[in-house]
C-alpha cells in the first residue's frame, strides 16, 4: 500500500493487512465486506463500490472515495487499485495491492446476490504483482517513501476471532 494521506503517513507502521470479501452485483457495482486487524480486535466494515461509467471504475461514498479504479489486473491473482478519497477534509492519492484474488468459481453463490468473487491478500506477492504495483504507483506522484508493505495478521482469521 502508498498513500499521502497525513492519516496513513501517521499510521503506517504500525498497521496490519486487511482482508477483503467482494461480491459482484446485478448493474456492475460491489459489495465489500472489509476486516481491519486492530490491537483490541478485528473491525469489520462493509461498503457498496458504485459503479461509475466503465468497467472496473467505482466511488464510494461511504469511504469518501471519490474515484477508484482497476489500474491493473491479470484477473486471477492480482488487482492494482487506484484511490483518489476524502478524509478529514483532505485529498489524497492511495494505491493499494490486491493479490489472491480466486475465481468465482470457487465462491459459494447467494441466491439472489449474483456472482461473487472473494478477494484476500496474503503475505507474499508474486513477481509480477509486485512489479505492476510498483510500475504503477510512480506514475500518480507517490514516492517510495510513503509504500508500506503491511505485514499479515491472524486477528481477523477464523482462529484469531475465536481466541478474542
Amino acid at each position: 500500500m502508498v498513500s499521502d494521506c497525513k492519516v496513513f503517513l501517521g499510521k503506517k507502521d504500525h498497521l496490519l493487512m486487511s482482508s477483503r470479501t467482494i461480491r459482484a452485483m446485478p448493474g456492475g457495482n460491489l459489495s465489500v465486506h472489509m476486516e481491519f486487524p486492530r490491537a483490541d480486535g478485528c473491525h469489520q466494515l462493509d461498503a457498496e463500490y458504485l459503479r461509475v461509467g466503465s468497467e472496473g471504475h467505482f466511488r464510494v461514498p461511504a469511504l469518501g472515495y471519490l474515484d477508484v479504479r482497476v489500474a491493473d489486473t491479470d484477473y486471477d491473482t492480482f488487482a492494482v487499485l487506484y484511490i483518489y478519497k476524502e478524509l478529514e477534509g483532505a485529498l489524497s492519492t492511495m494505491v493499494q495491492l490486491y493479490r489472491d484474488l480466486p475465481s468465482p468459481h470457487h465462491c459459494e453463490p447467494r441466491s439472489s446476490q449474483g456472482p461473487c468473487c472473494a478477494s484476500g491478500r496474503t503475505q507474499e506477492a508474486s513477481p509480477q504483482a509486485t512489479k505492476a504495483f510498483q510500475d504503477f504507483y510512480p506514475t500518480v506522484g507517490l514516492p517510495d517513501d510513503m509504500m508500506v508493505m503491511l505485514p499479515k495478521s491472524d486477528v481477523c482469521s477464523s482462529a484469531g476471532k475465536e481466541a478474542s
